[in-house]
């Protein structure tokens, strides 16, 4: 299997932070699709002095496949539970760049639904608080201005995303049941005929957390 090449930002005994490229799912079925554990295992397997023991990585959070963005794995169960923990805490702090194709109502706002995931189609939706597994979506966009360059940008609004909860699909979702799908969104978007090649327009660009042994606060970014 060809792997290919991570830019890994950061890694000790306990953590290890790098760039997840879009295309590439963290965790994925498929024997035959590279995914972003098989990689980092592999880099963790030629680094180690033991040849025989497979290389302990657990995942703490997810981004979707076509995301790109900052990922941070535990290479100790230690690590694990505390980064857990803190996730769960909310003690992570989540942010993301996103291209939409309409504006949105407002320049900044806090956006709260309830979701629930169909794991038939893996896809999520919005519902009725009531409905069964709803979980609450909460995330607060802000608008960051730009200087149109070209024509085909100036129906594209680019926003400033910040995670309260990690439900799934939830930007992509929730953007779009507001009426400002992402750019290339061919799941929950308007596909129009200049996005169709167009890779979806989203990017964890950030991602905050104490170190699970030091506590120390890590800042950790998305450059290109």
């Amino acid at each position: 299997m060809n792997l290919p090449d991570i830019t890994i930002l950061y890694e000790d005994a306990q953590i290890l932070v790098c760039k997840k490229p879009a295309g590439i799912a963290v965790q994925s079925a498929r024997l035959s699709a590279p995914d972003m554990v098989s990689i980092l295992k592999n880099h963790l397997h030629q680094n180690s002095s033991s040849t025989t023991t497979e290389p302990y990585l657990a995942v703490i959070h997810r981004l979707d496949q076509p995301v790109e963005g900052v990922l941070v794995f535990a290479k100790t169960p230690f690590a694990a539970k505390e980064l857990n923990k803190e996730m769960q805490n909310g003690g992570f702090g989540k942010h993301y760049h996103a291209l939409v194709s309409e504006a949105p109502p407002k320049k900044q706002d806090t956006i709260e639904d309830y979701m629930v995931k169909d794991g038939r189609t893996n896809t999520s939706r919005i519902c009725a608080k009531g409905v069964a597994g709803a979980k609450l979506a909460r995330l607060t966009y802000q608008v960051i201005p730009q200087d149109h360059t070209s024509e085909s940008e100036n129906d594209s609004t680019l926003l400033d995303i910040t995670l309260d909860t990690g439900r799934h699909h939830q930007i992509r979702v929730q953007m779009a049941h507001m009426g400002c799908p992402i750019v290339g969104d061919q799941k929950y978007g308007i596909i129009s005929q200049s996005h169709v090649k167009t890779r979806l327009a989203l990017c964890a660009y950030k991602l905050e957390f104490h170190h699970p042994k030091t506590k120390k606060a890590m800042t950790f970014y998305y450059e290109e």
